[in-house]
């Protein structure tokens, strides 16, 4: 989890949105219990924060009049922009942040003017931003460190946790982090094997900052490197899908990205999607969202993993009797 100064901020953005919380509402948007609310108010009471306190069943903590920061205006682009940003950030496996997110959301209503918080906190109520989920972590500041490292270009160590040799200390010099199909990576030279690597963050843990420092080479797009390192990764797996469409209605779609798509090609029956993957089972479930018809090709380890995501589907509507030879018409 976050640490203790990360949620004083975030209690003291919550109460400068609001005339008055509760000591419940404090604890739960900062997931900690009454008591822990009750310090971070003494923390504040220390700073000088002029925080007051209404006793009885309706009561709370307040800021006295006066404690805010003058308004912000923002268009309704930027406003869009940055409440969808708020809302995905809760979508990235970043759950000890939550109480930075929700320090952020606070902090921006408490300097917006009312017909801007309207419209934030209407996109907060009735838009989702649904995204892969991330594996969990070892390590929660791993991501913090990592970004700030690459910011600073600092070299960073930690202990790689890896399936085949178990942990292993690296060094690397971070040139940048990538959230992909659900998992966040760091791209950057490692010194162990002098050459470039990716790591996942979830096998990741006691990243520290060191004193080196390093010069990231000029025009480096960490996406496209870690893009291209799984498609000349011996353990990718190449895919061919043919999709029942033609490219108007494909570009009309928007669900295609460089993570998801590689190259198509024009056949008598639609688009034969070139591509790779790391996980069949991730391709499958993203295949199976495509409002769209289409063949799976090869490989077979692919036609499997999509069998079994209908299984489940299916187990999931009630049908237990179904069998996997029935589940074999998918693909």
């Amino acid at each position: 989890m976050s640490g203790p100064t990360t949620r004083v901020l975030a209690a003291l953005e919550l109460l400068q949105s609001r005339r008055q919380i509760s000591g419940a509402e404090l604890a739960k948007c900062l997931e900690v219990d009454r008591r822990t609310v009750r310090r971070y108010i003494s923390v504040l009471e220390e700073l000088g924060i002029p925080v007051t306190t209404e006793q009885g069943r309706y009561g709370g903590y307040r800021l006295v009049a006066g404690f805010k920061l003058p308004p912000m205006m923002f268009t309704d682009e930027e406003t869009l922009a940055v409440a969808l940003g708020l809302l995905a950030a809760r979508q990235l496996g970043l759950a000890s942040y939550a109480p930075a997110i929700a320090g952020a959301e606070a902090k921006l209503e408490r300097v917006m003017p009312d017909n801007l918080k309207r419209r934030v906190r209407g996109i907060r109520d009735t838009t989702r931003v649904v995204l892969p989920r991330g594996e969990p972590s070892l390590d929660d500041q791993a991501l913090q460190v990592l970004t700030r490292a690459a910011e600073d270009s600092c070299r960073v160590t930690f202990n790689y946790h890896s399936p085949e040799h178990g942990p292993m200390a690296r060094g690397i010099d971070p040139y940048g982090v990538v959230f992909r199909q659900g998992r966040w990576y760091v791209i950057g030279f490692c010194h162990l094997r002098q050459a470039m690597r990716s790591f996942r963050l979830d096998r990741i843990s006691e990243v520290t900052s060191q004193r080196e420092t390093f010069s990231r080479p000029a025009g480096f797009d960490p996406a496209v490197f870690l893009q291209e390192s799984f498609s000349n990764w011996g353990q990718a797996h190449k895919v061919k899908v043919l999709l029942h469409t033609d490219r108007n209605h494909l570009a009309r779609l928007g669900t295609f990205t460089a993570e998801c798509a590689g190259s198509f090609e024009d056949c008598e029956d639609g688009l034969l999607m070139h591509t790779q993957t790391d996980s069949l089972e991730w391709f499958a479930w993203w295949l199976a969202q495509l409002p769209v018809r289409f063949t799976i090709r090869e490989p077979e380890g692919l036609k499997a993993a999509m069998r079994q995501h209908a299984l489940r589907l299916m187990e999931a509507c009630g049908n237990a009797s179904l069998q996997a030879g029935n589940a074999s018409q998918v693909c």
